[in-house]
């Protein structure tokens, strides 16, 4: 079975970059736990640095959605509402290369 990937993609005020990185990052470090979490990654854009990108990487498209039940999550969404420029996006993929059996 190919692994559900998720990339979110978020645009944050000007001067709440800061905010949002310790937000995300405590909701990383807590979704990496998660049995269904192959990946949980946070990148910034170099050129415009209130562009994010937080790649999701799940065993099973399930285990998205038991993602967004965790307490974690929830305090993450809350935390970061009023942060945001826009709306955050997401864009899903499928691997491709390497396989399955080349993940954690």
């Amino acid at each position: 079975m190919a692994l559900h990937i998720v990339h979110v993609h978020v645009q944050v005020k000007p001067g709440a970059e800061a905010a949002f990185r310790t937000a995300t990052a405590a909701n990383a470090a807590a979704s990496r736990q998660e049995p269904g979490v192959v990946r949980f990654d946070l990148v910034q854009e170099q050129q415009d640095p209130t562009r994010f990108v937080i790649v999701e990487i799940y065993r099973r498209p399930e285990d998205a959605r038991l993602h967004k039940e965790t307490d974690h999550y929830r305090i993450w969404r809350d935390a970061v509402a009023d942060l945001m420029a826009v709306p955050r996006s997401s864009t899903l993929y499928t691997n491709l290369d390497p396989g399955d059996d080349g993940w954690g």
